[in-house]
C-alpha cells in the first residue's frame, strides 16, 4: 500500500507512540487509523508490555512498529510516592529508548497516543524543538489520571505541545488551561470502526443489554450489573460484558461475579472478555449502556453502540453527551445512579417502540465517521503542526542571523 500524496512531497515521517500493547480505546484507535491508508509514512514506538495483547501486530506492513525501552507497569493514577518515583525513573529511561531510536530523530512529527506515552514523549522532547502533538482521551484532572500522572500533564507535557488533539469537548477543556496559546486545538473522535451499514433486522428473543469497555471499577460494570437485576429481578432478559481485565482487574471480574449469584441473576449475566469482531457482537445486543463512575471523555464504545443502531444508555455527563440527545438518540441518565439506570432498562425493555426509534435515530447520528475520514482530519492537523513549527523555526533562525551579523 503506497503512502497517498496529500503532503507536499516526501510524505512526512510520523511516530507514534504507545505506552501498553493491551486493546484499550486509544489503541484500537490507533490501530484503525493506521489501517486506514494514513497520507504519512507512520512508525509505532511502544514499550514492551508481557500482559499485552499485541495490539499493534496486525498493522500494515507499511507500518514500521518498534518496542523499545522498558515495561510501564499499570497503577500509576493511584501510586504512592515511592511508587511513582518508580514509575518517574521507567519514564525517564523510556524518553531516553525513544530519542536515541532512529526513527525519533527523522520523524517530522511526534505524536503521543496516549497519557503514559505524552509523558515520556515530552521528556524526550524537552531539549528538542521538534513538533509534538498529543492525543489525549482523558480529562486532564487528578481524578482521572492521579496526583503524579495531573502533575506531570500540566507542568511537563500541555506546555510543551504544539498541538493537542482531543477526543470531545470536555477533553479539550480540561487541558485548555495548560496549552499555550499559539498551540493547535482540534476536536476529533477516535477510530471507532464506523460502517455506516443499516442494523437489518431484529433476532428474536429477549432483550440483550450489554456494555462493551475493560473490565474497570471506573468503567461502572458493578453499577449496571445492580440496575439490570433491579430492572428485572426476574424474567429471560440478558446482559454481557465484553471485555478483558487487564492492568491487575482479575479480582474485580471475580467480584462481578459474586455479585451476579447474590443478586440472583448469575444464569443472566455473560462474561465475554475481550472480543473480536465487535461489530458482529453490537449487532446482536438491542441496548448498549456507558456507565462510567466518573466523566468520561468519550470512549470508544458510546460511537460504536450509535453505529449499529442500538437504543444506547449513557451517563449525562463528559464526551458522551456531545453525542447522545436524550430521547432523541439514546437515553441520558444521572450518572452514578442505579435507580435512574434501572429506570431506564426497564423503559427500553417495556417498549418495543421506542427501542426502535431510538435504534434508527443511533445510526444516523451527525458526526459518526469511517475510520478513513478520522485519518484525513488527523492528516490535516499534522499538516497544520509541522507547517507552523516550520515556520516559526525560520523565524527563530532569522532573528539569531540578525543577532549575529546585524545590518550596518
Amino acid at each position: 500500500m503506497a503512502v497517498r500524496a496529500y503532503f507536499n512531497e516526501p510524505a512526512p515521517r510520523i511516530v507514534h507512540l504507545g505506552h501498553t500493547t493491551v486493546a484499550g480505546g486509544a489503541e484500537l484507535g490507533l490501530v484503525r487509523m493506521l489501517r486506514a491508508d494514513p497520507p504519512w509514512h507512520a512508525t509505532v514506538l511502544y514499550p514492551p508490555d508481557p500482559s499485552g495483547d499485541g495490539v499493534f501486530d496486525d498493522l500494515p506492513f507499511t507500518i514500521a512498529t518498534h518496542e523499545v525501552g522498558v515495561a510501564q507497569p499499570y497503577g500509576a493514577s493511584d501510586a504512592t510516592a515511592a511508587r511513582a518515583a518508580v514509575v518517574g525513573a521507567r519514564l525517564l529511561v523510556q524518553a531516553a529508548a525513544a530519542r536515541l531510536h532512529p526513527s525519533f530523530g527523522h520523524a517530522d512529527l511526534i505524536v503521543a497516543n496516549s497519557t503514559r506515552s505524552a509523558a515520556y514523549g515530552a521528556l524526550a522532547l524537552a531539549t528538542s524543538r521538534k513538533p509534538f502533538i498529543v492525543y489525549l482521551h482523558d480529562i486532564v484532572g487528578e481524578e482521572s489520571l492521579g496526583g503524579f500522572g495531573e502533575k506531570m500533564m500540566t507542568r511537563v507535557v500541555l506546555p510543551r505541545a504544539d498541538g493537542v488533539i482531543a477526543n470531545s469537548k470536555a477533553t479539550l477543556a480540561s487541558a485548555e488551561p495548560y496549552l499555550r496559546r499559539d498551540a493547535l486545538r482540534e476536536v476529533i473522535p477516535g477510530a471507532s470502526g464506523a460502517t455506516g451499514m443499516p442494523r437489518g433486522v431484529r433476532e428474536p428473543g429477549p432483550l440483550r443489554v450489554g456494555m462493551l469497555a475493560r473490565i474497570d471499577p471506573w468503567k461502572g460494570q458493578m453499577l449496571l450489573l445492580d440496575a439490570f437485576a433491579q430492572a428485572f429481578p426476574t424474567g429471560e432478559e440478558t446482559l454481557e460484558f465484553a471485555g478483558g481485565a487487564p492492568f491487575g482487574h482479575a479480582d474485580y471480574l471475580e467480584a462481578l461475579r459474586d455479585r451476579a449469584e447474590v443478586l440472583g441473576v448469575a444464569d443472566r449475566v455473560r462474561f465475554l472478555g475481550h472480543v473480536e469482531g465487535v461489530d458482529r457482537l453490537l449487532r446482536h445486543w438491542d441496548v448498549g449502556v456507558q456507565a462510567s463512575m466518573r466523566a468520561e471523555p468519550l470512549g470508544l464504545n458510546v460511537l460504536e453502540y450509535l453505529d449499529a443502531g442500538l437504543a444506547t444508555v449513557v451517563a449525562a455527563e463528559g464526551g458522551p453527551i456531545e453525542w447522545v440527545r436524550d430521547d432523541v438518540n439514546g437515553l441520558a441518565v444521572p450518572a452514578r445512579n442505579v435507580g435512574a439506570l434501572a429506570d431506564a432498562l426497564r423503559r427500553l425493555g417495556a417498549d418495543d417502540a421506542l427501542r426502535a426509534r431510538l435504534s434508527s435515530a443511533a445510526a444516523r447520528t451527525p458526526g459518526l465517521s469511517a475510520d478513513h475520514v478520522i485519518t484525513e482530519r488527523h492528516a490535516q492537523a499534522y499538516r497544520r503542526v509541522i507547517a507552523q513549527c516550520s515556520r516559526s523555526a525560520v523565524r527563530m533562525a532569522t532573528a539569531a542571523r540578525t543577532v549575529i551579523d546585524p545590518v550596518p
